[in-house]
C-alpha cells in the first residue's frame, strides 16, 4: 500500500547475502590462490563406458531384469496370499526359537501393528525386495570373501573397490542402474546389492584369516585337503564373524528401502517418500516405524541364529 514499507522475505534476503558473499570471494581471488583451469574428464570416460555396456550388453541386462522381476513377483505374491495370522505365527515361532517366548510375542505384536497401520501390502513388498537382495549379496559376497582370504593379490585388488562401494553416496548407484533397467523394484535391488555387499565380503575374509594357526596345523597333520580344511575347519571357525557380516548386510539392505523408492521401488520406502513430498507426518511416522520394526525383528532373529550356531559348534567340539 502507498506509504507502507515492504520488507523482503527471508528467502530473498538470504539469496542476496549469498550473491554478495560469492562476489566478494571472486574479487578476492588472485592467480596464486585461484585453481588453474584444468579439467580431468573422468566422468566423461565413465559415461562412455556406461554407454558401451548398454549398447553391447543390453541383452544381458534384459535377461537380469526378467529373472529379477519374475522372482520378486513370485515371492511377493506368495507372501500376499499367505494369511496374515500365518505370517505372524511364523514370526512368533522364529522369535521364540532363536530368542525367547517374550521376544516371539513382541515380534508378532510388531507385525500386527504394521498391519494395523494399513501397510501390510507394502511390508510384504519390502520383505520380498530384502530377501532377494540379501540372498544375492550372500551368494556373491561369501565366495568373494573366501577368495580374498586365500589370495593376497585378489584381496589387495578388491579392497579399494569395497572402500568405494561403502563410502560412495548411495544415490550415485542409482544413476547407472536406472540407465540399464526400467524404473521399479529391479534397479532398487541392484543398488541395494552394491550397497550391502561389502560387509559380508570383509567379515568373511576376516573370519577365515583369523582362524588359529594351531587349528590349521592340526588339520594338516591329519592329512586334510584344502577343500576339507575350508569346509570342516575354517568356515566353522569363522562362522560367528561371518554371521555378523550377514547381519550387517541384512540391515544395510533394509536401510536402502527409502533410497530404492526414488527409482520406483514399491513398499514402505515408497510410502515414506510420498509422506515427505506431501508433508504427511502421520503416514511418514507409521511407514518409518514399520521399517524400524522390521529392522528389530531381522536383527534379533539373525543374532539368534548366530548364537545358536555358535553354541552348537561348541557342543560338537
Amino acid at each position: 500500500m502507498p506509504g507502507w514499507t515492504t520488507f523482503p522475505s527471508p528467502s530473498s534476503f538470504t539469496t542476496s547475502l549469498e550473491k554478495e558473499r560469492d562476489r566478494l570471494v571472486r574479487t578476492s581471488l588472485t592467480p596464486m590462490t585461484e585453481f588453474p583451469s584444468v579439467r580431468i574428464p573422468i566422468g566423461d570416460y565413465v559415461e562412455k563406458f556406461i554407454d558401451f555396456l548398454a549398447m553391447n550388453f543390453g541383452w544381458l541386462f534384459d535377461f537380469i531384469f526378467i529373472i529379477a522381476s519374475t522372482t520378486i513377483r513370485t515371492i511377493e505374491t506368495t507372501l500376499l496370499h499367505t494369511p496374515w495370522w500365518v505370517i505372524m505365527f511364523i514370526v512368533f515361532l522364529l522369535g521364540w526359537y532363536f530368542n525367547n517366548v517374550y521376544g516371539g510375542l513382541l515380534f508378532a505384536f510388531f507385525i500386527f501393528l504394521i498391519g494395523s497401520f494399513g501397510l501390510w501390502t507394502e511390508t510384504m513388498t519390502t520383505v520380498a525386495i530384502i530377501v532377494i537382495s540379501v540372498v544375492l549379496s550372500l551368494a556373491i559376497g561369501i565366495p568373494v570373501g573366501i577368495l580374498m582370504a586365500f589370495s593376497r593379490t585378489f584381496s589387495v585388488i578388491m579392497r579399494p573397490l569395497l572402500d568405494a562401494m561403502q563410502t560412495m553416496p548411495t544415490f550415485v548407484y542409482l544413476i547407472p542402474v536406472i540407465f540399464f533397467f526400467p524404473l521399479g523394484n529391479v534397479p532398487a535391488i541392484i543398488a541395494t546389492i552394491i550397497y550391502a555387499l561389502p560387509p559380508v565380503i570383509r567379515l568373511t575374509e576376516l573370519g577365515i584369516r583369523n582362524v588359529d594357526d594351531e587349528v590349521i596345523e592340526s588339520a594338516e597333520s591329519f592329512g586334510s585337503s584344502r577343500n576339507q580344511m575350508l569346509v570342516k575347519v575354517q568356515l566353522p571357525q569363522a562362522l560367528p564373524t561371518m554371521m555378523a557380516g550377514i547381519n550387517q548386510t541384512t540391515m544395510m539392505a533394509l536401510s536402502m528401502a527409502v533410497v530404492g523408492s526414488m527409482v520406483g521401488a514399491h513398499g514402505l520406502g515408497e510410502r515414506v517418500l510420498y509422506a515427505i513430498n506431501q508433508i504427511n507426518i502421520s503416514l511418514g511416522f507409521e511407514a518409518g516405524i514399520s521399517i524400524v520394526f522390521l529392522a528389530i525383528i531381522i536383527d534379533r532373529i539373525t543374532n539368534g541364529v548366530a548364537d545358536r550356531l555358535q553354541s552348537f559348534r561348541r557342543r560338537s567340539a
